[in-house]
């Protein structure tokens, strides 16, 4: 893992394929911040790209390769990865949305903030970042040491 990492919600995932600056962002710091999303998210941004690119009269092809190039930069993070943070995720999240459960998860089996915009991650005890704000996080990632893995750590990568 990097030095700094980011959770990814479903609402990034699908921001990235449908936008311009979510996309630019992940590929440009992508080098210096390890990025991850659970395996819902995914499912989630799946589920809604395919309504979305019917409604918005998109090419499939097109969209399909966009998926599959910000799936490939971002790291799926399956259930056995932050399920034993099932319990304290759902208590922090409950009252909003149960369903997002499994981002605050991985944010607390990993130890990092989530990027999102949904507001429902606001005041569940775990670090946000907007898109509009995230550069000032993404900006201050330290690139790995030569001779170090990714993590910046020697004998440490990825």
């Amino acid at each position: 893992m990097s030095d700094r990492s980011l959770v990814l919600d479903a609402n990034i995932l699908i921001r990235a394929v449908l936008g311009q600056r979510v996309r630019k962002l992940i590929r440009l710091h992508s080098p210096q911040v390890a990025l991850y999303a659970p395996d819902t998210a995914f499912l989630e941004a799946e589920e809604h790209l395919k309504r979305l690119r019917v409604e918005r009269g998109l090419p499939e092809e097109e969209t399909k390769e966009t998926y599959e190039s910000v799936s490939a930069i971002v790291q799926e993070l399956p259930q056995p990865m932050y399920g034993e943070h099932e319990s304290a995720a759902r208590a922090r999240i409950e009252r909003v949305d149960v369903d997002d459960w499994p981002v605050i998860a991985c944010a607390l089996a990993l130890e990092c903030p989530i990027w999102t915009e949904d507001r429902d991650f606001f005041g569940a005890g775990v670090p946000t970042w907007t898109t509009d704000r995230v550069e000032l996080y993404l900006a201050n990632a330290e690139p790995p040491r030569p001779g170090t893995g990714s993590s910046g750590k020697p004998g440490e990568s990825k």
